[in-house]
């Protein structure tokens, strides 16, 4: 058993943990793993396109950021040293920064999260440069999806000069329970009259349900798409560390709201990905940020959809 599984058995009859049970609809979509693929069409260093049916999905990196390795902790609250760091200094974590972008024939566009823009350090910031790569205009995107209200996915609907990113934005989805952490960015108050709330369970089109994912902020919400041959949960910051977390789904981050319940959301989680075959796109989930999730001993693995390329921006 996980260390931490059985915190997840104890808070089984919590508010929360039922709320999340209740939004896993992707388990009723079931497949076998031999007719699971999508179809690589482009990647760069930046970027990464696939298709599944008639959709197009884009992974797009805004950039990166490294943060103390102490950040990653145990259920005790005790420091986890990662067995391998990305960075000579064994100190900090380097952690991907991806938004998504899916379209069907054109239509239907929506960008999951935005990234940073220009407020944080300027390994991140580059989402127009990555959508410039791939080769989608700003001037497209006019609903984006937001995971949650934290600084790295909502910043980048600003430039880092202050002009907006996207000006034929019409529409923000965003979980009912994060509105107010969105309101108090001053800075982002010409947004306000865009928000569009929504909850867990929500169906927001045909192809596309809204999923609560609680634990790390407040009204953290996914995304799943079904594509008619595959289902694909963006799942904002499930995870944060998927060279620990997968292995150890019950580590935390500092960061969490309220890590016993992001600790049983993820494990819930992963599992079902794991026995349904959907497949995960993360904000912080190495480079191209997509792929399926696979029991490997007592934890997962992380099958990404491709290999990455070494370069990013920065």
């Amino acid at each position: 058993m996980l260390e931490g599984q059985r915190n997840l058995e104890d808070r089984s009859e919590s508010d929360d943990f039922e709320n999340l049970t209740a939004q896993c609809y992707f388990t009723k979509f079931r497949h076998t793993l031999s007719r699971l693929a999508v179809e690589v069409l482009s990647q760069g260093a930046n970027t990464f396109g696939c298709a599944s049916g008639s959709w197009k999905i884009w992974s797009l990196s805004d950039g990166y950021v490294d943060l103390p390795a102490e950040s990653l902790r145990h259920p005790n609250n005790k420091m986890c040293r990662q067995a391998e760091s990305p960075q000579q200094d064994d100190s900090l974590v380097r952690l991907s920064v991806n938004c998504f972008l899916f379209d069907r024939s054109g239509i239907d566009r929506v960008l999951i999260d935005c990234g940073a823009g220009g407020s944080w350090d300027p390994s991140m910031g580059h989402l127009v440069e990555a959508m410039a790569e791939a080769g989608v205009e700003t001037s497209s995107i006019t609903v984006i999806a937001l995971t949650h209200a934290h600084g790295d996915h909502i910043n980048g609907l600003l430039m880092p000069d202050g002009r907006r990113a996207f000006n034929s934005l019409r529409k923000i989805m965003i979980g009912q329970d994060a509105v107010e952490e969105f309101l108090a960015e001053p800075e982002l108050e010409e947004f306000r009259p865009l928000l569009a709330p929504i909850n867990g369970g929500d169906r927001l089109a045909d192809h596309l349900l809204a999923v609560a994912i609680p634990g790390h902020a407040r009204g953290h919400m996914g995304y799943l798409l079904n594509t008619d041959e595959e289902d694909v949960l963006f799942c904002g910051d499930l995870i944060h560390v998927p060279a620990a977390q997968f292995a150890r789904p019950e580590l935390t981050w500092a960061y969490d709201d309220d890590d016993s319940i992001a600790r049983a959301s993820r494990i819930k989680l992963l599992q079902g990905a794991a026995d349904t075959h959907i497949w995960l796109a993360g904000a912080h989930l190495g480079r191209p940020g997509i792929g399926r999730v696979v029991e490997e001993g007592e934890g997962f693995a992380f099958i990404p959809a491709a290999k990455p390329l070494t370069t990013e921006l920065s």
